[in-house]
């Protein structure tokens, strides 16, 4: 990256809940805003892979670090940041609701320290394509983590969408990654699709899965219509350069949202051909 003007390189610190192909891609699209700006800039990259301790522990240490700017991935890796700082400006993404996750007093004007962009998926449009590609859909198994609560705004938003289209669903929850191989199996017979949102923890199963994001579909799912994790990643990054560089103040920067016009469609062939 190029020297600013006046020469000031910025520490920034990040940290991200776990790898994953949204959340890397994200990771991958803020860096890339960096460098477009041409900033001179100090990275910490920090994994927590998946573990609640490790992103407290993370967190802390960026702090204590004094980094001009911290970017948080995934709604547990935000909220261990926001938890200890309110004055380092916090900057999240994939997180689908930041006000309903505590970040934020409102989305709309967040009135803190922390601001970013949302990863809220068009449930309704993903229902609807479950629909095109499966007619005959009876009942429909919703698949996600009890404890994640963007997953349960999304489960709802798919409730309300299901229960207009006069399709039967039941709930399918789970706590930890352990109990995802016993749950999918008792789906089995059960019902005709699953649907999942873009829960970090939720992996594929073995029947027609409508996904949260494209990458659960590389991983085996069978289709979405879902945002770009690389350009969400990349519109966060912009709002750091502006709070960097130009002063923005982060208390009345809106959560961005990426224009559901330039949503895609992802089907992995594979999947579907063995279905």
């Amino acid at each position: 990256a190029e020297q600013t003007a006046d020469g000031e390189t910025y520490k920034i610190g990040v940290l991200q809940l776990t790898q994953h192909v949204a959340l890397d891609k994200t990771n991958e699209g803020f860096v890339a805003a960096l460098d477009d700006a041409g900033i001179k800039y100090e990275i910490d990259q920090q994994n927590a892979a998946g573990e609640q301790s490790a992103c407290q522990t993370i967190a802390e240490k960026l702090v204590n670090d004094k980094d001009d700017l911290i970017f948080a991935i995934a709604t547990p890796a935000a909220q261990a940041v926001a938890g200890v700082t309110d004055s380092i400006p916090i900057l999240v993404s994939a997180v689908t609701d930041p006000a309903a996750s505590g970040l934020v007093e409102s989305n709309e004007v967040p009135g803190g320290n922390v601001s970013g962009t949302s990863d809220l998926t068009p449930v309704k449009e993903q229902i609807d394509l479950m629909q095109q590609i499966i007619p005959d859909v009876k009942k429909v198994g919703l698949l996600y983590c009890s404890a994640e609560a963007n997953s349960v705004l999304q489960i709802d938003m798919a409730k309300e969408a299901l229960d207009t289209a006069g399709i039967e669903y039941e709930d399918y929850t789970v706590s930890n990654s352990n109990e995802i191989p016993t749950v999918v199996e008792s789906m089995v017979g059960n019902v005709d699709c699953v649907y999942t949102p873009t829960d970090n923890m939720i992996a594929a199963g073995k029947l027609p899965v409508i996904c949260g994001e494209k990458g659960m579909v590389d991983a085996g799912g069978l289709a979405t219509y879902g945002i770009d994790y690389y350009q969400l990643g990349y519109m966060t990054g912009e709002q750091a350069v502006k709070i960097l560089t130009e002063g923005a103040d982060i208390s009345k920067m809106p959560i961005g949202y990426l224009d559901a016009s330039k949503c895609e469609l992802s089907v992995n062939e594979e999947t579907a051909q063995t279905l």
